[in-house]
């Protein structure tokens, strides 16, 4: 009886993992793998910043998953998860509605052998609030285009009315970093396509982070460089501010302080899916479910993967929550899945620290490299860090499509800066 592999979520690392065993297994016939996501496509989640100012098209930068199923040997069923059945074994799909209500797919139930959930994580606003009725999220392809709808038609009154533009972000993480570069990028691109009243003198973009540095992950020396280029750019950065509240006209300080906003992001922290705590299996206080250095949760035949999974690598140290964390473990999730199904023994998880980068749009990226590899880090920063930055998003590209496929979609990439707007409009 063929094994049954059914992965939860296709982002980082469950997109990866379902092409990986479709090829290694689904193409032989000796396992069924099944891919379930809530959307009908894909878009890399560290590019959400990009798709909400309109610097990349996500309807051309999409995966869709139908067809990338069709060519990697594995089925894709579009659904949400709502409940594990452990004692049979299934896994409980919620009924898939269209965008008027109207139920289009029943409840299901897949069969699985081993589960392996890769759902990801979502913004953590830490019960602050006013946050979720006042605030923009970035955690999915729809919130990026209601930040993207809501951005332009900003951009359109503030250039009609020659008045100013402000927006503000609560947190100095990659996102709250790259998302303030991205914009300030976005202004200066307007001007060009009509908005001749919309300058980047009349842009206001605060960043505000309750810690002592932007970046927590990166070195001191290279946070205070991001810092001093997004000041540069005329980005207002807030250090050691902490948000008590949020509400329609903008955020108040601990300290009572206002920093009103046309548009409020939060982007500060994370946490799991509420409905991992509810599976019955060990998490911690954000969800997270707890695995063994096998990636299995207390339920064997349950694997997870990425941010929604919290691996301890040393004592009170745990894997962090990236996108090359996801990508890792599901090279070796592949590997360890394909060695289960030939009785073979599972292999320890190890994380290795290739470094980070941070784009600060088409100005520069700043970051290091190799992390422990070398003992060390390698500091990047300009044009190599930019270049740099982009190869990473393309070597996500060579893992789900090969080489072949990245190139051609390298230079179809080329020729569409020929005629297209260098700024998504619509």
């Amino acid at each position: 009886m063929t094994d049954k592999i059914v992965i939860v979520g296709g982002g980082a690392g469950g997109l990866p993992l379902a092409s990986s065993l479709g090829k290694k297994l689904g193409r032989r016939g000796r396992a069924e793998i099944t891919l379930v996501d809530n959307s009908a496509s894909h878009i890399w989640k560290p590019r959400f910043h990009e798709v909400a100012t309109g610097a990349i098209d996500a309807d051309l930068d999409a995966v869709d998953y139908r067809a990338h199923a069709r060519r990697n040997h594995y089925h894709f069923a579009l659904g949400k998860m709502q409940s594990v059945d452990r004692e049979n074994k299934q896994l409980v799909l919620a009924p898939h509605c269209n965008a008027a209500g109207e139920e289009v797919l029943p409840e299901r139930r897949l069969d699985y052998d081993y589960l392996v959930l890769a759902v990801g994580s979502r913004g953590n606003d830490f019960n602050t609030p006013g946050v979720r009725d006042h605030c923009l999220f970035l955690d999915s392809r729809e919130q990026a285009d209601r930040f993207h709808d809501r951005f332009l038609d900003l951009c359109l009154r503030a250039n009609h009315r020659a008045e100013p533009l402000s927006i503000a972000i609560v947190g100095g993480g990659a996102t709250g970093v790259e998302l303030a570069a991205e914009i300030h990028h976005a202004v200066a691109l307007l001007k060009l396509y009509g908005h001749e009243q919309l300058d980047r003198s009349r842009l206001r973009v605060d960043v505000i982070e309750a810690g002592p540095s932007l970046l927590p992950v990166l070195k001191p020396a290279l946070a205070a460089t991001v810092k001093s280029e997004l000041e540069k750019m005329g980005v207002n950065v807030h250090l050691n501010t902490k948000v008590k509240r949020a509400d329609a006209e903008g955020f108040v300080t601990a300290d009572d302080q206002r920093i009103d906003a046309d548009i409020r992001v939060w982007a500060a922290g994370i946490k799991a899916p509420s409905f991992l705590a509810e599976l019955g299996l060990a998490h911690n206080r954000i969800n997270q479910l707890m695995v063994s250095s096998t990636l299995q949760t207390e339920d064997p035949s349950i694997f997870a993967i990425g941010d929604c999974c919290a691996c301890e690598m040393s004592e009170n140290k745990f894997v962090p929550p990236r996108a090359q964390s996801a990508q890792q473990m599901a090279k070796h999730l592949s590997r360890n899945l394909q060695r289960q199904i030939a009785g073979e023994a599972l292999k320890p998880f190890t994380y290795r620290d290739h470094g980070s980068l941070v784009s600060l749009s088409n100005y520069t990226a700043v970051g290091s490299l190799m992390g422990s590899l070398r003992g060390g880090s390698v500091f990047v920063e300009g044009w190599l860090g930019r270049m740099m930055y982009i190869s990473l998003y393309r070597m996500h590209q060579v893992a789900l499509y090969g080489w072949i496929r990245t190139a051609m979609l390298l230079l179809a990439g080329r020729f569409n800066k020929l005629w297209r707007p260098r700024l998504k409009l619509h």
